[in-house]
Order: C-alpha cells, then sequence, then structure tokens
C-alpha cells in the first residue's frame, strides 16, 4: 500500500488513525487525540486531494468517482480507508484512515499499557475459556476491535471462528481456523449485494465453534441473538453505546430495524450475552472500566447492570452481582481487590434472571 505524502504518519507505529479534511489540513492520533500534522508535500488543492482519495480506493480495489462518491475499503490485516468526494464535502476529498494495531493483540500487553487491571486480564482470559459470549460496547476509537481481537487470540487453535464483517477489520490475530467474512455491494447495476444478515446466516452452516460480529449495527442483531440462543456458545460482537446501562436502548433500536418488539429482544439479548465488556477513552487512553450484565427487570424490560468497575488509577470496585458471576464463571481466582459498593449504590439484578451454569470447554 502507498501512501504518498502520508507515508511518514502510515510508517509511524504510534499512529491509530490518520485524518485529511476538505482543505487539505492534516490529523494524527497517537492516543491521546487528534492532532494537526505538518507533511512534507502539502494537500492544499482540492483537485490533488480528490486524486489522492480515488488512487488510495483503488489500491484497495473500491471505486471513488462522481457515480460512487463514498468508499469504505479494507486489507486483510484490517487497515481500514473512508474517503467521500465533492460534491458531498463542499470541496475536493474528505480522508480517514484507520491502522491496526501494528503489535499483535494480546490481554498482556493491554494489560500492561493500562488498558485494564491485571486481575481483570485472569478474568478474561477464564471467560474465553468458559465460552462466555461477550458483548464489547463503547463509542468510536475506544479500542473494541483491538480487545476482540486480543480476546479472539486467546482461543484455542483447535477452534473454528467465523468472522463477519462489514469492512475487514479483525485480521492479524494468528489463528489458523478462521475465516473472514465480508459484506459485498452492488454492483454498478445494483445487483450482487451481500449483507451482514445474509452473512450472519451463513455461518451456522459453516460449523462454526464461534460466531464473531465485527459490530452490530442494523437488522443483522436479530440472526445474532437467534445465533447466540441456540447452542452457538462462545461468540463475540461489539457495538456502539455510550454506558452499560444504555446497552438496552441500543439493541433496542436495532431489534426494531429487524422487526422485534423490544419484550422479544429482551429475552433474545438477556439469553444471548452473558457479559458485557464497557471501554470508554480517557485522557490517560483507552481503558475497560465495566464488566457488567444484561438482564430483565420485573417489567419484562432489558436491563444492564455493572458487575465490576474501575476508574483507571485505583482498585477495581465489585458491585453486589459480582461474587455470583465470579462463582457461576470459575473466577474465583481472578477476583479484583474486595473493594466493593452498597446494595444501595448498585441495585441487585432481578431475582428473576436466571442464572446459567458455567459452560466447560469439551476440548
Amino acid at each position: 500500500m502507498h501512501f504518498g505524502p502520508l507515508a511518514e504518519l502510515a510508517d509511524d507505529p504510534r499512529v491509530t488513525d490518520v485524518a485529511v479534511t476538505c482543505d487539505g489540513a492534516v490529523w494524527a492520533d497517537r492516543g491521546d487525540g487528534m492532532r494537526e500534522q505538518r507533511i512534507a508535500m502539502p494537500l492544499r488543492d482540492p483537485q490533488v486531494m480528490r486524486e489522492y482519495a480515488v488512487q488510495l480506493c483503488s489500491q484497495l480495489g473500491r471505486r471513488l468517482d462522481d457515480a460512487c462518491p463514498i468508499a469504505d475499503a479494507s486489507t486483510a490485516d484490517g487497515m481500514r480507508v473512508h474517503a467521500v468526494i465533492a460534491p458531498l464535502v463542499p470541496q475536493g476529498a474528505a480522508i480517514s484512515i484507520r491502522f491496526p494495531d501494528r503489535v499483535g493483540a494480546d490481554l498482556s500487553r493491554l494489560a500492561a499499557q493500562g488498558m485494564m487491571p491485571a486481575a481483570w486480564m485472569s478474568a478474561l482470559r477464564r471467560l474465553v475459556a468458559a465460552r462466555a459470549s461477550m458483548l464489547i460496547t463503547g463509542g468510536t476509537g475506544t479500542g473494541k476491535t483491538t480487545l476482540l481481537k486480543a480476546l479472539l487470540a486467546e482461543c484455542a487453535q483447535t477452534e473454528r471462528i467465523i468472522t463477519v464483517e462489514e469492512v475487514r477489520e479483525l485480521g492479524g490475530f494468528n489463528h489458523r481456523n478462521h475465516v473472514s467474512l465480508v459484506t459485498r455491494e452492488a454492483n454498478v447495476e445494483g445487483a450482487g449485494a451481500i449483507g451482514l444478515p445474509q452473512l450472519v446466516k451463513a455461518t451456522l452452516r459453516m460449523r462454526p465453534d464461534r460466531v464473531v460480529l465485527g459490530e452490530c449495527r442494523g437488522e443483522e442483531i436479530a440472526d445474532l441473538l437467534r445465533a447466540f440462543n441456540s447452542g452457538h456458545h462462545g461468540g463475540m460482537a461489539t457495538l456502539h453505546a455510550d454506558s452499560v446501562a444504555r446497552v438496552p436502548s441500543r439493541l433496542a433500536a436495532l431489534g426494531l430495524l429487524a422487526g422485534l418488539e423490544p419484550g422479544t429482544l429482551a429475552l433474545f439479548a438477556e439469553g444471548a450475552f452473558d457479559v458485557l465488556l464497557h471501554l470508554e477513552r480517557t485522557r490517560a487512553g483507552r481503558r475497560l472500566v465495566c464488566i457488567g450484565a444484561l438482564g430483565v427487570d420485573a417489567g419484562g424490560g432489558l436491563v444492564g447492570r455493572p458487575l465490576a468497575s474501575w476508574d483507571g488509577s485505583h482498585a477495581p470496585v465489585c458491585h453486589p452481582q459480582w461474587r455470583n458471576f465470579a462463582a457461576r464463571w470459575g473466577l474465583s481466582g481472578s477476583q479484583p481487590p474486595a473493594r466493593t459498593v452498597s446494595p444501595a449504590a448498585s441495585p441487585a439484578m432481578p431475582s428473576a434472571v436466571p442464572m446459567p451454569p458455567a459452560r466447560v470447554p469439551t476440548r
């Protein structure tokens, strides 16, 4: 891949994102937010900007022209290019490039970098081994895909992993029995499109040990929930949400796109995901700030509750439900320090919510 005037930034292993605005300003993120950059060959001319965007996308086999003014492309290892050209932007083009982690995703390294407390690293490894189904949540750039790849790297090489994505980002976690499925846009005649719902359905015919959805963003949530409720344990997915408490409303909104009423979705989702992992981006970096779970309240509504939380500097806080959760999944040796909050500060999960037994790998 040739990046031309952006090559210096593309070669910097600290850079995670590069953005070019339609006036030619270049911005880069090295883990502490976007900062404007000076490059040797400024991209100030609108026509040069447009031609550069077209050239980037053409290297990845994606069309970008007046008939198709938006392009989203990626490489096999997860580098992603998104470009929009005029007249959808005022002039030239707007370009966004996201680079995958230059070092292989690894829970130990993420813990050493401060993404999570060391005790949680052990807990996550146990949850993977016990085939817990996980939903990773957070905003843009919080590290959802990075954490997902690190969790997948913990899976046994004998497990068959099928990943489904709109744009390929889940490469590079070094697993031999991995099949990567990616959506396909319609051709110039408007035919041949393959969407996420079709791909999720296809995974179930591919003898998966784990079904992984890169990001829940539409009606494919219905097929994913059906799969996770029908014996396909150990699956993983990511979802944009700003807190554990807001996950139910995000899922409900996606469920409506698929024709699922909130009550039906609540029953599906409560049984589909065993644990929520919520990430946030702070001034100090990306943090796994909460381990949570979904439940159904007395009125049949889906609720998200924290099990343990972390502020990034002090010891993790155990909420009242952590003890039962830890016992269910065999996390007694990986519990956070015994700093707890009172039940009044963190309401207990509804007693009506069943607690499924821990699933023990058969390998």
